[in-house]
């Protein structure tokens, strides 16, 4: 079935199967987001130091490696739905403990907690797209999951300016005399809940249950998918694919050469360069990086809902691009754009002030040319790096290997995104601005040249036909 024989696809079953998995992606950035706007009640509640709010904060990333790596062998044991499953009982349970935590210990346990939800989901809803939609739309489908994961984070970011403005402050009271940033974690339950309840009207992937032995089951899938006639040559390839092999965490090592196979090297470049950017400190510190920069607390909130909604229109421009002109040209003209801008952040940076204080001051044209540049940048990254990255590690591996690849370039990915996050208050406080963002404006430029040299284009291609 080359080119994804998108003609004979129950095109409306699988938009309603994506849209299922993707709610796990508004989770993600759900949860991820959160935090934003929350830093001062965590800070006054459980009485933190810069470094004690980078721990408390980073701790949901502590979670996401352990998850992301988990998910990606669960999926290969149990299949990609069941975890699922178990993923959307712990964003809801995760989400409950953090607002009612008075204890900080017993917040960062809700955290990581809810880190592995997140890192699961992360891994498994573009894994068990690219195993349900054909080829030539997988792109389209998969990208869906990044807009899903920023409307999630901008989802977070309006909660929470409203939760603020609505007590007066986050760490001021509203219903039931709980302060507003426990509320701005409990509003998450909401979501995680139908999540969980519609995880139950999508199928399994096919693919994992080939992997399985479980022909007739996935023959019925796949015919309720492509039709009888492509499900029946379907199922040859995937049985193909797998020849009775089992996956296994030793699949990504060579077993000619030896060591680990190059299609997990790239795998494992795209993760780790992915957070080496610095998108994530917008996101996750956006509240407290646009204070320093000398704006309120009221203003911060409004910009990360820019930043969330600027960041949603771009990735609509992935979607119309990724099965026309290709992964790689997109991954290139974000390392670009990101590394252009990401340098003009740190001019600005470079040439700001400081107040009596040590706080940065930036004058009203810098402060513009700030805003300017980190919007840009959010747009090349998620038209780019941001949706490609999952795009291609749900895709660019062989059957035998995609759960336990990852499951390493998962853990790879979260993992760097813990070093950044957890890093950063320590950097900006330490270093200032200008020095930090200049890391991860060398970092883009690296990849860039990275992405020309190593990574090979997947559009179009069947699952079936990737080669490692």
């Amino acid at each position: 079935m080359k080119g994804g024989a998108t003609s004979s696809a129950n095109l409306g079953l699988i938009t309603a199967i994506v849209a299922v998995a993707t709610i796990g992606g508004l989770l993600f950035g759900y949860d991820s987001g959160a935090v934003n706007g929350t830093q001062d009640g965590l800070k006054t509640t459980f009485a933190l130091s810069e470094g004690g709010l980078g721990f408390t904060v980073g701790s949901l990333l502590i979670g996401c490696f352990i998850g992301a790596f988990l998910a990606g062998r669960l999926a290969d044991l149990i299949g990609r739905r069941n975890v699922m499953i178990l993923t959307a009982i712990l964003f809801l349970i995760g989400a409950l403990i953090q607002g009612f935590s008075h204890d900080q210990w017993l917040f960062v346990a809700a955290r990581i907690m809810g880190g592995i939800a997140v890192g699961a989901a992360s891994v498994l809803s573009p894994a068990y797209i690219s195993e349900v939609a054909p080829a030539d739309i997988r792109g389209r489908m998969t990208t869906v999951q990044q807009i899903m994961i920023i409307t999630g984070l901008t989802a977070a970011f309006v909660v929470n300016y409203y939760l603020a403005a609505s007590a007066g402050a986050s760490t001021e009271p509203f219903w039931g005399g709980y302060e507003a940033w426990r509320w701005m974690y409990w509003m998450q339950a909401i979501p995680a809940t139908v999540f969980l309840i519609a995880l139950f009207f999508i199928p399994e992937s096919p693919r994992f249950l080939v992997s399985k032995g479980r022909d007739a089951e996935a023959s019925a899938v796949l015919t309720s998918l492509f039709g009888a006639d492509e499900a029946a040559r379907k199922l040859v390839e995937i049985k193909a694919s797998f020849a009775g092999h089992r996956p296994a965490l030793r699949d990504i090592l060579d077993p000619v050469k030896g060591g680990v196979r190059p299609v997990v090297w790239a795998g494992l470049l795209l993760a780790v360069f992915q957070q080496l950017v610095g998108i994530n400190v917008i996101f996750y510190y956006g509240a407290t990086l646009w204070q320093l920069a000398g704006f309120t607390e009221d203003q911060s909130l409004q910009i990360n809902i820019v930043s969330g909604v600027v960041s949603i229109a771009a990735c609509f421009v992935t979607v119309a691009l990724v099965d026309k002109i290709g992964r790689k040209p997109l991954l290139l003209i974000g390392s670009a754009g990101m590394a252009v801008t990401l340098f003009a952040m740190v001019f600005v940076f470079a040439n700001g002030t400081f107040d009596a204080a040590g706080q940065l001051q930036l004058s009203a044209r810098l402060g513009t040319v700030a805003l300017i540049a980190a919007n840009l940048y959010v747009i090349f990254f998620n038209i780019s790096w941001g949706p490609i990255m999952w795009v291609m590690l749900g895709e660019m591996f062989p059957n035998q290997i995609r759960g336990s690849a990852l499951a390493v370039c998962g853990f790879a990915q979260w993992f760097s995104n813990y070093l950044i996050a957890q890093s950063f208050p320590i950097m900006a406080a330490g270093l200032g601005l200008a020095v930090s963002y200049s890391f991860y404006a060398v970092s883009a430029l690296i990849s860039f040249f990275l992405v020309q040299k190593f990574i090979h284009e997947t559009k179009g291609k069947e699952l079936e036909e990737m080669q490692g």
